[in-house]
């Protein structure tokens, strides 16, 4: 049940790995947990016996080692062997949100003892609801909407015949 896997991507897979449980063996970084310890030996043994570790061809692309979301939890069991911080989940930004620059302050300008004060920025009035009764009726003969016209039929010769019995 073996799978075609490029022998390359097979060896930096396993490469990966082994460096991985290298590193975490340092002790640069916290101690990998059992679960992690065991990923990594399962995953490592999958590799050299069907020369991949996943069999499902939706969890990642046809010539790769290492599905997807086992690349991803390798690269973050390598950040926690190294001793980086794991960032968690974070969200992003919209793509139309952009950060406002924050304006220097130069040394001539505003003296160290003084506490910037940002100007307030003018009050927008708040909508306030009106009583129907108090609004003037449209004039007549005057249209209110944009475009007030009838639809246009036309007639396609050759259509559905009808049969008389």
């Amino acid at each position: 049940m073996t799978r075609e896997v490029d022998e390359r991507k097979k060896r930096a897979a396993l490469r990966k790995l082994r460096k991985a449980a290298m590193l975490a063996e340092k002790g640069l970084g916290p101690p990998l947990s059992d679960w992690e310890r065991e990923f990594l030996e399962e995953v490592e043994d999958r590799i050299e016996k069907f020369g991949s570790a996943f069999a499902d061809p939706m969890k990642g692309a046809e010539g790769e080692a290492l599905s997807s979301l086992q690349q991803a939890k390798l690269r973050e069991i390598d950040k926690k062997a190294r001793g980086k911080p794991s960032r968690g989940l974070q969200t992003r930004k919209p793509m139309g949100m952009k950060r406002k620059p924050v304006p220097r302050a130069r040394d001539h300008d505003v003296e160290a003892d003084e506490p910037e004060i940002a100007p307030e920025p003018p009050a927008k009035p708040k909508p306030t609801l009106v009583p129907a009764s108090s609004l003037s009726p449209p004039e007549p003969g005057k249209i209110t909407r944009l475009r007030q016209t009838k639809p246009r039929l036309t007639v396609i010769e050759g259509g559905a015949k009808k049969t008389e019995n």
